[in-house]
């Protein structure tokens, strides 16, 4: 049955919006919210809507119910796809996931369980990641006859190192929250009644910050990774330009000399 929530009807995803915080939940708990072609396109409308919307400055991701974040793809829907349908089938969820990590607004994965798959492509995605004691990840691709088709053999090098993004994609073994931690893998691990607010915490946090400034941060930090360290220096040196002209910029100085709070306005 079909949820409507923020103005959008959404079957597989719930989608709220408090304050300045969106709440996306994917929410298919009896197949331990699984991903299939509705949920990852229920994904992106979610997504889509949450950058657009200038209220919000930033966004919760979680798993319906106590058990998984979301537990991978679903199994049935991907066992009977063609080569050329699995390739397509790739290329959008990456999509979906490139929308996620490249929002414009700090996107945290509160990881409340198994994040296997595409679930942990789905969490690696964020900006931070933060999870329960009992949460659980891993690529376990392999152990399907397939490699991990959501970023996984990309972003986890990226966040962990080669060598160890390596054991966990080809073993296809499943690890610990606190390994997790112990790697990168995850900023925080916290009690599990206190996820979404720990989540609500650190974007509240973030969002007393200069919007402008945030999203360069953002991009200068995403598009950096993909460069060299030259490179990556002159785009942050263009961005760091870019926030001198703002008006949160004269303000946040302004403000620091006049020992007070910015009053930020995102111009």
């Amino acid at each position: 049955m079909a949820v409507e929530t923020a103005g959008l009807a959404l079957a597989n995803v719930l989608y709220a919006k408090k304050g300045n915080i969106a709440y996306v939940t994917v929410n298919r708990p009896k197949v331990l919210n699984a991903l299939n072609t509705p949920t990852w396109s229920d994904l992106r409308k979610a997504f889509e809507d949450a950058r657009d919307d200038a209220a919000i400055r930033g966004v919760i991701l979680t798993g319906a119910g106590d058990k998984a974040f979301v537990a991978g793809a679903d199994i049935s829907e991907l066992a009977r796809v063609s080569a050329f349908e699995a390739e397509q089938s790739s290329r959008f969820g990456q999509g979906v996931l490139d929308l996620v990590e490249n929002l414009g607004k700090p996107v945290v994965a509160a990881v409340n369980g198994f994040a296997l798959g595409g679930g942990c492509e789905t969490a690696m995605a964020c900006t931070i990641r933060i999870a329960v004691e009992a949460a659980r990840f891993g690529q376990p691709e392999v152990t399907l006859g397939l490699v991990p088709g959501g970023g996984g053999t990309q972003r986890l090098p990226r966040l962990v190192g080669k060598g160890r993004a390596l054991q966990f994609i080809l073993s296809g073994e499943m690890i610990t929250a606190q390994e997790a931690y112990r790697i990168g893998l995850v900023n925080e691990i916290v009690p599990a009644p206190e996820l979404i607010t720990r989540a609500e915490a650190i974007l509240q946090k973030i969002a007393a910050n200069a919007p402008i400034a945030i999203r360069f941060a953002l991009e200068a930090a995403n598009k950096g990774m993909e460069t060299s360290q030259g490179e990556g220096l002159l785009l942050e040196a263009s961005y760091f330009g870019l926030c001198a002209a703002t008006e949160d910029k004269k303000e946040g100085t302004t403000a620091f000399l006049e020992k007070r709070a910015p009053q930020f306005r995102g111009r």
